[in-house]
Parts: structure tokens; C-alpha cells; sequence
């Protein structure tokens, strides 16, 4: 299939090249499953199920909370030696909000945590496929409708 994300956000342009392109297969080999095998009561179940989906930032911000609440209640234990864990993540927290990623983004992303501009492209095409959209083609087979679902969904 032709390369179809072009998304440009921070974390993804900071993610190694191949880590991006098994995540873009992922995508592409759900959207090819649902434009070959499934029926529009499949999609919707597929789509509640990319709702409920943790991106990121949502990764970073509760992994970052749970170490700085771990910091706190290990510092308040003994006389303070683990608050430099609540400084840590602070700061890792601020990294990721004014940048965009961070030294948790690597290894999250090679974990297959996506973000949400990806989720949500992968939402699209699915919806695309299930006919909430028209510029999508009933003709070409199922692989020209995955084609045209992604590309749809990228613009």
C-alpha cells in the first residue's frame, strides 16, 4: 500500500523509522481485515474499541502521576530520599507538554502506544469503509476501498 500517513506531530517525527512503519502496517492490516471480512456492526464494534484506546499523552500523564505519587509516599516514608522520583517525573511531564514527546515517548511507542492523531486516523478509515463518508469508492475490491479509506481519512 502507498505511503499514506503523513502525519507530522512531535512524537512521531522523534519515533525511529521502523517503529512508525509496524505501527502504520498495524493500521493498514485492521483497515484491510474490516474492508474484506467485516460487516458494518463489526466496524462499530472496532470503533468503540478505538474510543477506548490510550494514546500517548494519556500513557505519559498517568505514568508520570503514578511516579510522582509513588516519589511522595516512598519520601514521606523515609525522611524524603524518593522525592527526587516526584522531581523526575515533573519534569519528564514538562518535557512532553512543551515538546510533544519525551524520554518516556521511545519506549511507549515501541510498546505500539500510538497517539491520537493516528488512533484517530485509523478511526476514519473505518468509518470511511462502514459508508459514514462519500468520497469512498464501492468499486475496485476491498483493497482499493482500504487504499482510498486511509487516504481519505489522512485529508
Amino acid at each position: 500500500m502507498e505511503t499514506w500517513n503523513q502525519s507530522s506531530d512531535s512524537a512521531r517525527s522523534h519515533t525511529p523509522l521502523m517503529v512508525n512503519r509496524r505501527i502504520d502496517e498495524h493500521v493498514e492490516a485492521c483497515v484491510r481485515h474490516m474492508a474484506t471480512h467485516a460487516d458494518r456492526p463489526e466496524m462499530s464494534r472496532y470503533l468503540q474499541t478505538l474510543e477506548r484506546e490510550w494514546d500517548l499523552n494519556r500513557a505519559v500523564m498517568v505514568g508520570t502521576a503514578v511516579a510522582g505519587a509513588l516519589g511522595l509516599l516512598l519520601g514521606r516514608r523515609d525522611g524524603g530520599g524518593w522525592r527526587w522520583l516526584s522531581a523526575v517525573a515533573a519534569g519528564v511531564l514538562l518535557q512532553h507538554g512543551a515538546l510533544g514527546f519525551g524520554p518516556l515517548s521511545a519506549p511507549l511507542r515501541a510498546l505500539g502506544i500510538r497517539t491520537r492523531r493516528e488512533i484517530d486516523l485509523e478511526k476514519f478509515a473505518i468509518k470511511a469503509l462502514r459508508g459514514d463518508f462519500e468520497r469512498i469508492p464501492n468499486d475496485g475490491g476491498p483493497m482499493a476501498r482500504a487504499n482510498a479509506a486511509l487516504v481519505a481519512a489522512q485529508s
